[in-house]
């Protein structure tokens, strides 16, 4: 009797060594205007690596379907961290497409580990999108940072400036949103028509407002929400509690930067990984 229980526990224990263990993976979604190195240039990435996390480097997705992969010097780690490359200045619905390919490449790198998405302003956006897809691999949490949930009308006034309408464009305009968003010049402003109409208000006939309607997986979900104000979201627009499919299920955490991404917001990452 007690050699078949020697026997079992060996057994036991051999199975737990070769079985994989389970750690998490972050995924880092930029915005509009932005690219996989922003997560660097604001200190993020740095924060993230002093507290744990690996960095797993950059994935793109190219428009024929493939993959490019850099890696990280903690691609091999637990608990790391991806930054994808979007075509930000593309539509939305298009960003999703290169967002869910990357995903599924990092899935299949990762395939028992879990996958927490963080996206910045319409990164935010973009991840849901992805979420609402049934195909998508299994997330298990979404954090949005500085998000227009609901839309921003500073969308509206970009698209304004594009089609030659100053009047209905309050407040400093083009030099204003190339400042705060980090758009070059007018001709990318220009290029970014379509995500801009996809980041207009929420109405009925709009990419947001049909987004916000649509079912979303029971994950945990945390809004990061710039407070008092926001030069180019609404605060209410950047609560996920706010969206009909969401409303009450967002863990809410307030700040009170600016827009851009910053060092602090990578502490506040920290905190709500360690609590995944």
């Amino acid at each position: 009797m007690k050699k078949s229980v020697i026997t079992y526990l060996i057994i036991f224990l051999f199975s737990m060594l070769l079985s994989p263990v389970r750690a998490d993976v972050a995924v880092l979604v930029h915005g509009w205007a932005a690219n996989a190195d922003t997560w660097v240039h604001s200190g993020i990435l740095q924060v993230l690596q002093a507290n744990g996390w690996s960095n797993a480097g950059i994935v793109m997705a190219t428009a024929e379907g493939g993959i490019f992969h850099i890696p990280g010097d903690g691609t091999n780690n637990n608990n790391k961290v991806y930054r994808v490359h979007l075509p930000a200045e593309a539509p939305l619905q298009i960003q999703a497409a290169h967002l869910y390919s990357e995903l599924l490449f990092i899935n299949k790198r990762n395939p028992d580990d879990k996958i927490i998405l963080a996206g910045h302003s319409a990164g935010g956006v973009v991840s849901r999108l992805v979420l609402v897809n049934p195909n998508t691999p299994k997330i298990d949490t979404l954090i949005t940072i500085a998000s227009p949930n609901l839309g921003t009308s500073r969308a509206i006034q970009g698209l304004d400036i594009i089609h030659d309408k100053p009047a209905f464009c309050p407040g400093p305009g083009i030099t204003f949103l190339k400042n705060i968003l980090g758009g070059n010049d007018y001709q990318y402003l220009k290029h970014s028509q379509g995500a801009l109409v996809d980041l207009t208000p929420a109405v009925p006939g709009t990419l947001i407002g049909w987004l916000n309607q649509q079912p979303h997986p029971s994950i945990n979900y945390h809004s990061i929400i710039r407070q008092p104000g926001d030069e180019l979201v609404p605060t209410f627009s950047q609560d996920l509690n706010q969206v009909p499919q969401l409303k009450g299920k967002s863990k809410v955490h307030l700040t009170s930067v600016s827009h851009s991404l910053n060092p602090s917001d990578g502490h506040l990452l920290v905190n709500i990984l360690r609590g995944n």
